[in-house]
């Protein structure tokens, strides 16, 4: 497939990696010092686009690559507060999107066993449910997309639960912390912690390499769709 990479940071450049690997071409690099090159006629070469930048770039990125008729696949996370124009943008313009927080299979593996784990405590009110999230030092946003998704997934299935929050004041929050340690991909711990005894699941991830193969998974699934998608429709949970 030919590829058009918005973001050529750690991330893309292990995107690029693989996909020459696997035989894709790189049809568009775009950094901060090629900008003016971001526009319809170069994404209209790619096959699909692949988006790792930062929160307050991502809605135009993604919004200019669905304008173009390319479809697009994001993982930047923290601006999410306007994900719902962008599924606007894209029935208008009978596009496709593909967002999700974390790539890797292994962490989606992850998010379904999250959830199973937190129905089966919903009727153990003895247990307190928290997230700490480790990633490096270079993560903008904190708690990290994933931990969110981590979190909405407890929040869905555990009924006295209604929020996150980074500072827990009420019975009614779910506590994340966070912490940034350099060269650490990525590490995501849930914990339920009772007087007695604690319950702990881990994701801890190895490399950079996860997540960009993943990404390169859902570009060649999103060709030829139209609509709004993400790992669960990938992979079919």
């Amino acid at each position: 497939m030919k590829i058009a990479i918005i973001g050529y940071g750690k991330m893309g450049k292990t995107i690029e990696n693989i996909a020459m690997q696997n035989g894709d071409e790189i049809v568009l690099r775009i950094t901060d010092d090629n900008k003016h090159e971001f526009k319809h006629e170069n994404l209209q070469k790619a096959d699909v686009a692949v988006e790792f930048t930062r929160p307050e770039a991502a809605f135009d990125n993604i919004k200019t690559c669905l304008i173009s008729g390319t479809p697009v696949v994001s993982g930047t996370t923290g601006w999410l507060d306007k994900v719902a124009d962008i599924e606007a943008i894209t029935a208008q313009e009978k596009g496709a999107f593909f967002y999700a927080s974390n790539f890797s299979i292994g962490v989606n593996i992850f998010f379904a066993l999250n959830k199973k784990l937190a129905a089966m405590m919903n009727n153990h009110a003895s247990y307190a449910a928290s997230i700490h999230e480790i990633h490096h030092t270079q993560k903008l946003d904190a708690p990290s997309g994933t931990a969110i998704t981590i979190g909405e997934g407890i929040i869905e299935n555990i009924d006295h639960l209604n929020t996150w929050t980074q500072k827990k004041t009420n019975h009614n929050e779910l506590l994340i912390t966070s912490a940034r340690i350099d060269k650490t991909p990525g590490t995501h711990i849930v914990t339920y912690s009772s007087d007695i005894d604690e319950i702990e699941i881990i994701h801890t991830a190895k490399s950079r390499e996860g997540f960009a193969r993943g990404a390169l998974m859902a570009a060649q699934w999103l060709i030829g769709k139209q609509g709004c998608f993400g790992m669960e429709d990938m992979l079919g949970m």
